[in-house]
């Protein structure tokens, strides 16, 4: 690129994508793998209207938050955005991030502001699930994730320092196995979960003769030493079973101190970090507080993660969701945990018409935990309730804030906690619980 499109900058902080940000006479401009208090000469790479990116051309004095990235694959592979910076540096970056969120709907003058990151009990290691893309190359299979802003496959031949030991050594034997297959670069993804039973994988072919694959891989189930396995040849609810169990079980401890095993389908969501899952699951306890030994409604319960604790204590548990095969999960789980007072329906959480959810006319307590999307509907849904205590769990931060503005706005509920919390290390994204009071129940 030409000199001309070389500058000189200074990092502030830390953006949502993960980039560093920066301004040059003025003008925003995003630097992917910088920290702040660098002090950089960058190439403008792309320009925008409002913003401009750029890729570190020189470290001119490095910021006291850098720190040696432990991962080879850093920098190439898009995994991880945070490697390169100290942790209490990342989990005030996503403080901040939060923040800057709640500030966007609420302005700066908002007092309620979010509580320092929890950090996650495990820094490497953290991932129970993990998705490895495949593609072919003239040296053979590429297995790995993809560089950052492409499609193109970064072979980690070293393995991911972020998944558990169990999927680092899982992958590796999948990898020998395809290695026979004649078919082998039909593979183009495969999904590894680990659960108590061990890693339950899933993959993703696109190859016309799924019978053949399918018994080559029965014979290899020896060697693959998989808790159970699947083939996925087309859409995600065309599972094909090929050994193994087809459920993934974890442990958690619900409100009565007891613990809970619970189950998920395969392809379903779960939270990938169970150490830290436990501390949400702990988290959303206190936050309900004596509201959530009432009448609890959990709206996108999933698996009834969040829920299902909870109800060891509470009057009733109401869970909706649009996905069935999760709503068949939650049953499955109150049942193998003998928990009876509960209901779950599949529901689309996303639109409502003249359509309401029956049992939020008497709760005491709502959950929320919605995708990356958030929950519109549902938070304007709430107005017509007066449910005293409501806990979000938020994946994103945006959407969080959004939802939370139509809550508050209309004066019905406060902001008592905004609590990030660190799913992800490494990585720009940020769990948010946040608990709110109804001002007139």
């Amino acid at each position: 690129m030409s000199s001309l499109n070389q500058r000189l900058l200074s990092i502030d902080s830390l953006a949502t994508g993960g980039n560093g940000v920066g301004r040059i006479d003025g003008k925003v401009c995003f630097v992917p793998y910088s920290a702040p208090g660098d002090y950089l000469r960058v190439t403008i790479s792309r320009q925008h209207r409002s913003y401009d990116e750029a890729v570190i051309t020189e470290v001119l004095t490095p910021s006291p938050q850098r720190v040696i990235p432990c991962c080879p694959y850093f920098g190439d592979c898009g995994g991880c955005d945070w490697l390169h910076v100290d942790i209490a540096s990342q989990h005030e970056a996503k403080r901040q991030i939060v923040a800057s969120a709640i500030q966007k709907q609420f302005g700066r003058e908002y007092l309620a502001q979010p509580l320092p990151t929890i950090a996650s009990p495990v820094l490497m290691g953290y991932r129970a699930r993990a998705q490895f893309k495949l593609h072919k190359t003239s040296s053979g299979l590429a297995c790995g994730f993809y560089r950052r802003a492409s499609r193109h496959v970064v072979d980690l031949q070293e393995g991911c320092s972020v998944v558990s030991s169990a999927i680092r050594e899982a992958i590796l034997r999948l990898q020998r196995v395809l290695a026979k297959a004649s078919d082998a670069y039909h593979v183009t993804q495969i999904s590894l979960e680990e659960g108590l039973g061990g890693v339950v994988a899933i993959i993703h072919t696109i190859v016309a003769d799924v019978a053949s694959l399918s018994d080559f891989l029965l014979l290899q189930q020896e060697e693959l030493a998989l808790a159970g396995l699947s083939l996925q040849h087309g859409p995600t609810d065309t599972l094909i079973p090929i050994f193994g169990d087809e459920n993934i079980w974890y442990r958690v401890t619900a409100s009565a101190g007891d613990d809970l095993v619970l189950g998920y389908r395969v392809g379903s969501f779960s939270q990938v970090n169970r150490q830290q899952n436990q501390r949400l699951i702990s988290l959303v306890q206190t936050m309900a507080g004596s509201a959530g030994q009432g009448r609890v409604v959990d709206l996108f319960c999933g698996n009834g993660n969040l829920s299902l604790p909870l109800a060891r204590t509470a009057l009733q548990l109401t869970g909706y969701e649009g996905d069935q095969a999760s709503i068949a999960s939650a049953v499955d789980n109150a049942d193998r945990n003998h928990i009876q007072n509960t209901s779950f329906e599949c529901r689309d959480l996303f639109v409502f018409n003249e359509q309401k959810l029956e049992a939020l006319e008497h709760a005491d307590c709502l959950l929320l935990d919605p995708p990356r999307a958030g929950a519109i509907a549902c938070a304007q849904l709430l107005k017509h309730y007066r449910i005293p205590r409501v806990v979000y769990v938020s994946c994103d931060p945006a959407t969080l804030a959004r939802d939370l503005a139509v809550l508050v706005g209309d004066g019905q509920y406060s902001i008592d906690t905004i609590q990030p919390l660190d799913m992800f290390p490494h990585t720009a994204h940020v769990e948010t619980i946040v608990s709110l009071t109804h001002r007139l129940s």
